[in-house]
Formats: C-alpha cells, structure tokens, sequence
C-alpha cells in the first residue's frame, strides 16, 4: 500500500471517491506477468466506478455530471481533437495518454487507477453517470456487460431469431449472451469448462438457451452440438471470449453457416493461433477483433443495468477491500478460493 498526495482540481478535471472497481482477465494477465506492464509502476484498476468528490465547471459541463453524482470512467484518455476522436473512432487515437488504470505513478498526480480511495478524472477522460440507487457492485458491471454490448451486438451485429454461440462462460461471455438475448436473439448456446458448471448455470438463468461443457467426462463437440442444435444450418456468430486457449478459435471458424460472423475478444498472450484460412475464405466469413469497451457500449450496458430487467446479482460473487486486491485478483484466477468466482469487485470502503 502505498500514499499519494490529494490531486487539486481545476476547472477542467475532477477527483472521484472510488466505490468499486471490477476485475477482468487482464488483471490477471498482468499480475501473472503473462503480459507485460512496460510504462513502469502504476495503480492498475481500469473499470473504475464512484462519486464525484469534487469537478471544476468545465468538466462538469462537458460531462454532465455534478459533485456527489455517481460515475463510470473508461480506461482511454483520448485527445478529442484529432479526426479518429471527431468521426466518433477514440478508441484509435493516436494521441491518447494517461489512461485510467494503466499510467505510470511517475506522471502527476499519480492517481490514475481504480485501485485506490480516491483517483483523478483527466479532462479529456470519457465519463458516464451511473444511478447512485443500484448496489456497487451491480453498477460496477458496467464494463463486462459493456463488453457484452459490443462484442455481440455491434461487432458481432446480432440480429433478430439469429443463432449464436459464446465460446467462453466468463462474466464477459455471460454478459455477451445476454447482450443478445436482449436484442432478439432466437438462440444462444454457451460453453464453459467442467469447472465453470456454476457460470454455465448463472447464463441459463439469465437467459442462455443451451449450455455445453468441452472438458472432462461429459465432454461434447461444440460444432456437432451447433449443427444439431441448428439442424444442419450453424450458427449465424460465434464469439471467442476464452482466454489462452487457441482451440475455441477453429470452433468459432467451423461453427457458423456461409457467410456468418465470428468476433475474436479472447487474448492469447500474444501466442500465435493456427487457422484453417481456406476456411474462412471459401465459406465467405466475416472475422473481426474486438478491442475493448467504447462510450456506446457502455452507456446501453448501464441501461440494461439500471432496467433492474435481469438478476444481476447472481453474477457478483465476491467483493474485495482495497487491501486484498492481490486475493481478489487470484480469486478471479481461480487460483485461490473455491472456484466459484464470476464478478469479483474491489471495494476501498470493504
């Protein structure tokens, strides 16, 4: 643990007081050092969600938001100048910088991650309001289910009666199951490993139609599950949201019809990944790389939160003082614990 000095604010920027902040795969993968913090020492905690402490008048114009509101902040701190920023593309900025969770503690005022009390808003940062009435822990879904929205409502571009399959049964794959549930899908099947049958079980309630384990005794085939499912026809998307494995990415390739979509979301620390391409090509595919959350996204994803629509608290399973970040993050792992992690949040108040 360490302590910073309290950012002063101007009238471009703010100060938060963190509530909670989610957890995700990336953690994981930076704690474990499977991939790699190059910027130097900094306050990880990139799905940051909490209360306006105080704003300077610009900021809060900008934002619309107030002191004592309730926020989400995105990780990217995009220029909002260049043409990717002004034809709506941030997320590809090439002038982005200090983002939220991810700069270095040498660059003031040091406070940029959600692992803190309190952390410093830039002024070019992307904010969302948040209803201070829902439970922490269920606005700090805002990013996963965010992921969801994007990945298979507009990258994945669900349409009504489609078919889809999620290779992965993580908080981000359940959400994206329920992303497109909520836009009209006919049928959603999710896979998950022997040890995810409580995840499998949280997608069917919310939503999921069919649920397959790939590992173990019972293991079965997800593309002859697919096809039978699907009576021959395949799935119109497959998402890949599982991280390391390389497998789920031909299942995804060889589970959708002609002329179907698979969106990639699941990283592989940077391993390379064989493909049948022939496969992709005489089938007519279309394959897309899913970076991330952007502002769209997220602000339906706190819609659907904000709804009350769907029980979302069976998906929070723990929840985390600010001090026991590195428990909360082997949590998640599965490394610790009793393997029963879905939605895991750190909380500086707990």
């Amino acid at each position: 643990m360490r302590e910073f000095a309290r950012p002063s604010v101007g009238a471009d920027d703010a100060l938060i007081r963190i509530e909670a902040n989610g957890i995700c795969g990336s953690d994981i993968e930076i704690y474990n050092g499977d991939m790699a913090a190059k910027q130097g020492p900094f306050i990880p905690g990139h799905e940051p969600m909490g209360v306006v402490e105080e704003i300077g008048d610009l900021a809060s114009e900008r934002w619309g938001v107030a002191a004592g509101d309730r926020v989400a902040v995105e990780v990217l701190v995009p220029c909002r100048a260049c043409a990717d920023c002004l034809s709506g593309g941030y997320q590809a900025c090439r002038f982005k910088k200090n983002g939220h969770g991810i700069t270095p503690i040498d660059v003031a005022p040091s406070l940029f991650g959600g692992f803190a009390e309190y952390m410093y808003v830039a002024p070019t940062a992307v904010v969302h309001k948040i209803d201070r009435t829902l439970p922490a822990e269920i606005a700090a879904m805002y990013n996963p289910l965010g992921a969801g929205v994007r990945w298979a409502v507009d990258l994945g571009d669900v349409q009504i009666g489609d078919v889809v399959v999620v290779l992965g049964a993580g908080q981000r794959g359940i959400f994206a199951a329920v992303a497109a549930k909520a836009v009209g899908a006919g049928t959603v099947i999710v896979t998950g490993l022997e040890r995810d049958a409580h995840k499998l079980a949280v997608a069917k309630e919310l939503g999921a139609d069919h649920t397959l384990v790939v590992d173990g005794e019972g293991a079965r085939d997800v593309v002859a599950l697919v096809e039978e499912i699907t009576d021959g026809r395949m799935a119109d998307l497959a998402l890949d949201i599982t991280p390391m494995a390389s497998a789920p990415v031909m299942d995804a390739v060889r589970s959708v019809r002609h002329g179907g979509r698979v969106v990639l979301a699941g990283l592989k620390g940077r391993r390379e990944i064989p493909v049948i391409t022939d496969l992709i090509v005489s089938r007519g595919l279309t394959v897309r790389g899913a970076f991330g959350v952007d502002a769209p996204a997220n602000a339906r994803a706190i819609a659907l939160l904000e709804s009350r629509r769907l029980p979302f608290d069976r998906l929070h399973t723990h929840t985390f003082g600010l001090d026991e970040v590195g428990l909360a993050i082997d949590t998640l792992a599965g490394t610790t614990g009793d393997g029963t992690a879905i939605h895991v949040s750190v909380h500086p108040d707990h």
